[in-house]
């Protein structure tokens, strides 16, 4: 499948300060809570041909938000993220598969030291100049992992049965990366 329009071939980056990586859990069986990274790192090298273009992204593990600061501490320890240890979550495409108007992100995972692959739906959501002559392409994309399969097995056991934290992750992606120079 050829690029889109107004897209060209090279070493796009992202634009950390204008992208989202999210995460949406279950807790205690009830609710859900909602957080981000907010310290990232990707290139997008794309070819001529989408299915022969590559992502690699770097995640800091520190950087994980969920606006509750002893919820934050708590994850960024030994019990799950163990930043200390394992600073950095990474991404490293495979394959991409178009499908339709959307493409799947084929990949390894790593978490924690675990690599596993993973499929992300993605979504092409156009270019754009922006007023200060900066080109930019936008992506969405989604996924659900399961913690347990990286490692991240903490948890606590509810008086009224279930469990504290669930074992699938969402995992939302608002993306936007800056064209390279001519």
């Amino acid at each position: 499948m050829a690029l889109p329009a107004n897209v060209t071939t090279g070493t796009w980056t992202l634009d950390n300060s204008h992208s989202e990586i999210a995460f949406t859990v279950r807790h205690a069986g009830i609710s859900k809570v909602r957080g981000q990274f907010k310290d990232a790192e990707a290139t997008l090298d794309l070819a001529e041909n989408v299915a022969d273009s590559k992502v690699n992204a770097s995640i800091k593990t520190a950087s994980f938000d969920s606006g509750d600061a002893n919820r934050d501490g708590h994850v960024r320890g030994e019990d799950f993220f163990d930043v200390e240890n394992f600073p950095e979550i990474s991404f490293v495409s495979s394959n991409i598969v178009p499908k339709g108007d959307a493409y799947e992100l084929q990949g390894e995972l790593t978490i924690k030291g675990v690599t596993r692959p993973v499929a992300l739906e993605t979504e092409f959501n156009g270019v754009a100049v922006d007023p200060f002559g900066m080109t930019r392409a936008g992506l969405s994309a989604e996924t659900t992992i399961s913690r347990k399969d990286f490692g991240l097995t903490w948890n606590a056991v509810l008086e009224a049965g279930g469990v504290l934290v669930s074992d699938k992750v969402a995992v939302n992606l608002e993306l936007a990366f800056i064209a390279p120079a001519a």
